[in-house]
């Protein structure tokens, strides 16, 4: 398996790229739902075989799909299958995973886990898993087209053979790395994690902003669409960000004024908190759900 080895130290760098060759354990995914589906797509792709595959999952017509679709082996409960699997994708809402991981308890083997169920800390989840095997992780809604952030972290009892499968597996969907605590995944899953939904948040109104200077929606949709996807390009370059909005804002030209309104109504400072509230309930559920 080519997975370059990610220091803790360089959580902020180091990340790591879908390995051209996957080497092909036995997966298991308790839970069959979107984010699943993506991982299972991101596998297939750099290699992973479907019959190796195994998704838990109780809604009929959710397995069919699963079937149908990457031919994986699917079972609406756990059963003694998943006892040959190498690694468990814990991949329910926080809310049922307890549950989940009762009924599967007595089945499951020797696995490495990985728990992509937001907010329950690794020392809940060592406990209630009864090993400390566990990596969890943080994936975003990208992961569907493949151009996902995955943040990570490690319990003690993760050796290196298995952070590099974790890796493998996880980057499968886009970018991962390491960071070094609970906290900073709370951090990765305020930034990252919710980010998504910011992104969308402004291009809806920046859409709607269009459409009130005379475009019809679908016009007004593909400029926002064009002008981001274009603007995300030339940052990726490496320029910094602010480097770049100064090259566009030229001395009491339009952008300036643009630029003024946003600046008056608070715009970079509602951002700022709008952050720093995600990182606070994020702990907060870490809390209401290990209790």
């Amino acid at each position: 398996m080519i997975v370059h080895p990610i220091d803790p130290s360089q959580e902020s760098e180091a990340m790591s790229s879908p390995s051209s060759t996957l080497s092909r354990p036995t997966l298991a995914f308790i839970g069959g739902g979107q984010m699943a589906s993506a991982m299972i797509a991101g596998l297939l792709r750099a290699g992973q075989h479907g019959s190796s595959i195994l998704v838990i999952e109780p809604t009929p017509d959710r397995r069919d799909h699963l079937e149908q679709t990457f031919a994986v082996r699917t079972a609406a409960r756990a059963d003694a299958q998943l006892a040959a699997a190498e690694l468990v994708v814990w991949a329910v809402k926080p809310q049922v995973l307890r549950q989940a991981l009762e009924e599967a308890r007595m089945h499951l083997g020797t696995a490495l886990h990985v728990s992509i169920a937001a907010g329950l800390p690794l020392k809940t989840l060592s406990q209630w898993l009864q090993s400390q095997r566990v990596v969890r992780a943080m994936p975003n809604t990208a992961a569907l087209v493949g151009a996902g952030v995955t943040g990570m972290v490690a319990a003690e009892g993760v050796s290196e053979a298995d952070r590099q499968l974790a890796a493998a597996v996880l980057a499968a969907t886009g970018h991962c790395f390491w960071v070094e605590s609970d906290e900073r995944l709370d951090a990765v899953t305020a930034v990252s994690g919710s980010g998504p939904a910011y992104v969308f948040h402004f291009l809806e109104a920046f859409q709607a902003a269009a459409e009130a200077v005379g475009f019809d929606p679908a016009t007004a949709r593909e400029l926002v669409l064009r002008t981001a996807a274009g603007a995300v390009e030339q940052a990726g370059l490496g320029e910094p960000f602010g480097d770049l909005r100064s090259r566009v804002t030229s001395r009491r030209g339009t952008t300036e004024a643009a630029l003024a309104v946003l600046d008056a109504r608070g715009t970079p400072r509602a951002i700022v908190d709008a952050v720093r509230a995600a990182y606070a309930r994020g702990g907060e559920l870490s809390r209401e759900l290990s209790e």
